[in-house]
């Protein structure tokens, strides 16, 4: 089965004014109910939702709607390419306020304990503290252990979930490769 549009009735609004298709060809390819295509065309369905334009959102081409305009049978073919998006951004460090610093530490604990494949240098690396520190953390002798509690640092906005997953996919990689590094030299 195929995939659908992004907002199927917003694209079928959008293909009902603005194009000569059947509304069995809209319903199909927007997967609706023929219907549901008849009652935005009456104006009694999607009262008040704006047209999604297919064509620049690049799941249709005006080449794929004029061939399928053409012959009432043929349905619409949803373009299948993905979607490349691409970040120009760099990284910038932002700045944590006063009270989120505090957390870093809370944070720290809580990767240790639910990751504890990631390296210190990681967990430093991603919440914004010493090496040093997240060591004497996870070895419990960090000076103000007894009064840490355990925190998400994505929820806490330290850094992305994205962040996270990079960091989880280095560690079990580097783990993968040591224990195949060990087993090649047991034999």
């Amino acid at each position: 089965m195929t995939n659908g549009p992004l907002m199927p009735m917003a694209t079928a609004v959008w293909l009902v004014d603005n194009t000569t298709l059947t509304f069995k060809q809209i319903a199909e390819f927007c997967k609706l109910h023929e219907v549901e295509v008849q009652g935005i065309a009456d104006g009694e369905v999607a009262k008040g939702i704006i047209g999604y334009n297919p064509i620049i959102s690049g799941q249709l081409t005006k080449e794929e709607i004029e061939l399928s305009s053409v012959d009432n049978n043929r349905p619409l073919k949803i373009k299948s390419e993905d979607i490349k998006i691409k970040s120009d951004e760099k990284k910038i460090k932002k700045y944590v306020p006063l009270s989120k610093r505090q957390d870093k530490p809370d944070s720290a604990l809580w990767l240790i304990k639910q990751y504890p494949i990631l390296k210190d240098s990681q967990i430093a690396k991603l919440i914004g503290v010493t090496k040093n520190s997240v060591s004497l953390i996870r070895n419990k002798s960090y000076w103000n252990f007894n009064n840490l509690n355990p925190k998400d640092p994505v929820a806490m906005n330290l850094f992305s979930q994205k962040d996270l997953m990079i960091a989880i996919e280095k560690a079990e990689k580097r783990v993968a490769k040591e224990k195949k590094d060990k087993e090649i030299g047991k034999k």
